[in-house]
């Protein structure tokens, strides 16, 4: 990483989000949660040593872009300089391969796999890359679905709902969510 960690806090129409980078670089991103000390929490759990500070004008841009996606606009990431610190090198493979989702664009963990020349046992390696995931929406994680469609998991604030309210405003139309047996 390039010079000390920074981050801030930002409103979105989903919610308080924050943003930590360090130098012209993203580290983290924690997507929108519904209050400003819920967020302070997980940014600082992420970045312990970072301090609050205004962004420079790349990051300001960064956090533009993210207040856009959350009213639906039409946004990518990939031009993005992101800095996800140290990760097993599969994760880091798994990243890179997850950058190229444009919006609106899934794909499945076991497709992941095998675009990496694994084997689709390695699925829930993946899986566990993207819950690792240190810039969600950057590095598109909500794009990456479970086998037939289905959302599978996901680590950020409101978990699937969350993974499913992304992917609607992206247009994405998702099967029928499974439900329990009715006795």
């Amino acid at each position: 990483m390039a010079g000390p960690s920074q981050y801030q806090l930002f409103e979105t129409a989903a919610g308080i989000a924050a943003i930590g980078w360090a130098g012209a670089a993203v580290t983290a991103l924690r997507l929108p949660a519904p209050t400003a000390s819920e967020t302070i929490r997980s940014i600082e759990r992420r970045l312990p040593d970072a301090v609050r500070a205004e962004p420079s004008t790349g990051i300001a841009a960064v956090i533009d872009a993210v207040i856009r996606y959350f009213v639906g606009e039409r946004t990518e990431f990939f031009t993005v300089a992101v800095d996800p610190s140290e990760q097993p090198p599969f994760y880091a493979r798994v990243y890179d391969h997850v950058r190229t989702l444009g919006w609106g664009e899934t794909t499945s963990y076991g497709a992941v796999a095998r675009a990496l020349g694994t084997g689709p046992e390695q699925a829930r390696a993946v899986g566990q890359a993207m819950a690792s995931n240190p810039v969600p929406l950057i590095i598109p994680c909500h794009r990456v679905l479970a086998a037939g469609g289905a959302l599978g998991g996901f680590s950020a604030p409101g978990g699937s709902v969350s993974k499913a309210r992304m992917l609607e405003l992206e247009g994405v139309r998702l099967p029928p969510v499974q439900q329990g047996f009715d006795f």
